[in-house]
């Protein structure tokens, strides 16, 4: 994708929002979402499942022999799309830390596929906060007949449960992976496409300043549900520069979630999407689980890349943003890690980032 210098702020025009140009804060332009990063324990199982099952491209790798750990970034492609770069070169490098996409960065600690007992916490039990990932097909009942066909197992098929036409598939290491349906399938597009990363928040007032006004995010739609339904509300944001120039219906409409369905979904284009179950932001001292402390280790962070680093910081630091670790600090530089309102550790990256691999 092209860059284009500075964020969007939306502006309300005939009953659409009209997605524009700048920020008003000039260190805040020019953030991209760009990796959701799980833990797993044996990277082999992972890069099956991934690749072979549910069609994503490795784009680059890491091994860092010194820490014993390595990394692994995979990517749907975008309807025909192709990547002809060798992960682990720095070919792959560069274009990984000054890439305009949503990539899956799987964390793999060395030894653990060892470990017959080992395993990480998927989420999902009291207080957790990370949910699920998401893929997009063209048809949830076939591709959930596919995937059990290689003997993947299931949380939940199309049929079972309220919410039809909807699946939940396991990974590896048990994380949920939603299997959701897109509509207007474009030509030569990834059966299946990274689509949603779920996390669950207290407070959607505090969330949704720190995503849209501080990181940049675009809302693009959201659903509330009242107590006889669920008693919750979901809220999908996306990187305002997929919908530059676009007209988007007002978020709270059917056209809204319509709009993700038809046209990001079919593009490989992904959302975040934040789950509030109605209540929580009044009770004091309610936290989730940030998938970072034991037990409850498993999702690590959400990521975005930015063009200045220390002014991007900078500014969130004027905003009131904590840290976990400051661009300065710790072996990695050109880094750092913030905390969204729910502690989250969401890291920020400098693009054209450096790392040798030790």
């Amino acid at each position: 994708a092209g860059r284009r210098r500075g964020e969007k702020t939306s502006m309300f025009r005939g009953g659409v929002r009209l997605v524009n140009a700048m920020s008003s804060t000039p260190a805040l332009r020019r953030a991209h979402w760009q990796q959701t990063m799980l833990r797993v324990k044996d990277p082999k199982k992972s890069l099956q499942f991934y690749q072979d099952h549910l069609g994503m491209t490795l784009i680059d790798k890491y091994k860092f022999e010194k820490y014993d750990f390595s990394l692994y970034f995979l990517a749907s492609l975008k309807p025909g799309e192709t990547y002809d770069l060798t992960p682990g070169t720095k070919e792959a490098h560069a274009y990984l830390w000054d890439c305009d996409r949503v990539t899956l960065e799987l964390t793999h600690n060395h030894g653990t596929e060892e470990e017959e007992e080992f395993a990480y916490h998927p989420g999902n039990k009291e207080k957790d906060g990370f949910g699920h990932i998401a893929v997009a097909v063209d048809d949830v009942y076939e591709a959930s007949e596919d995937l059990l066909a290689k003997g993947v197992e299931f949380k939940k098929l199309p049929d079972e449960g309220r919410m039809k036409g909807l699946a939940f598939a396991y990974d590896p290491d048990n994380y949920w992976v939603e299997i959701v349906k897109r509509e207007g399938a474009l030509d030569n597009a990834p059966k299946f496409a990274l689509s949603q990363t779920m996390l669950r928040i207290k407070d959607p007032a505090a969330s949704l300043r720190f995503y849209t006004e501080l990181v940049g995010m675009q809302l693009v739609a959201e659903r509330h549900y009242p107590k006889e339904k669920g008693d919750f509300s979901l809220y999908f944001l996306c990187n305002k520069e997929d919908v530059e120039g676009v007209d988007l219906p007002p978020s709270t409409t059917p056209e809204a979630m319509a709009y993700i369905k038809e046209n990001l979904y079919p593009k490989s284009i992904p959302v975040l999407e934040l789950t509030h179950n109605h209540g929580t932001e009044s009770q004091d001292g309610f936290r989730h689980h940030s998938g970072n402390e034991e037990p409850n280790k498993g999702f690590g962070h959400i990521g975005f890349l930015v063009d200045d680093l220390d002014s991007f910081c900078d500014a969130l630091e004027q905003n009131g943003v904590e840290f976990k670790k400051k661009p300065s600090e710790g072996n990695m530089k050109g880094l750092a890690f913030a905390l969204d309102p729910d502690g989250y550790w969401v890291e920020v990256i400098g693009r054209g980032l450096q790392v040798e691999e030790c």
